[in-house]
């Protein structure tokens, strides 16, 4: 995990090929080459900041890497403090997907947080939030959700969520079908 963060002022915004999202021939996770059988998609920027005029060039953004998509954490005036997770998904015959989405955390968790990410607690880190990318097709754009390491060197899973629409999402097998036709 990179442990430097940047100012926003010199970055672009990144083309969205699809709706908010960015495919690479990379894996999300680790930058390597991706599995065919696990697909996985890189959200840029949290749908609030997708929807704002500047976008994440917006006045005193911050973000922790050089650009939206290469951050792990971002802080937006006047639309939000947000960290990556991963929110994997079991498809049928044994594939998945895995997005790298965007959590919106609490402006009050937002500076232990940070203090945290590039720490030895890391390890132990929980991320309470709600999800800042919708899935389709749940529509679960603001579901509250918990997020945990399992991998020091990888971004917290999203883990469990209170509210049902998306812990379905996250603890289900579901149709390849369905989500192929959404991505």
């Amino acid at each position: 995990m990179s442990s430097e963060a940047h100012s926003n002022e010199a970055s672009t915004p990144e083309p969205d090929p699809a709706p908010a999202a960015v495919t690479t021939c990379a894996c999300a996770t680790c930058g390597g080459p991706r599995d065919p059988d696990d697909q996985h998609w890189r959200f840029t920027l949290p749908d609030p900041v997708r929807r704002a005029p500047d976008r994440e060039l917006t006045p005193g953004t911050w973000m922790s890497g050089d650009t939206a998509h290469t951050s792990e954490l971002m802080m937006v005036p006047n639309h939000g403090a947000y960290a990556r997770a991963l929110l994997p998904i079991r498809l049928t015959e044994g594939y998945s997907m895995t997005y790298a989405v965007w959590l919106m955390v609490h402006p009050n968790d937002w500076r232990r947080l940070c203090e945290d990410w590039w720490s030895p607690e890391y390890a132990d880190l929980r991320i309470y939030g709600w999800l800042a990318n919708n899935i389709e097709p749940w529509d679960v754009l603001t579901a509250r959700v918990t997020a945990v390491v399992r991998d020091p060197e990888q971004i917290p899973y999203c883990d469990s969520s209170p509210e049902e629409r998306l812990d379905r999402v996250l603890h289900e097998e579901w149709p390849q079908e369905l989500l192929l036709k959404h991505t």
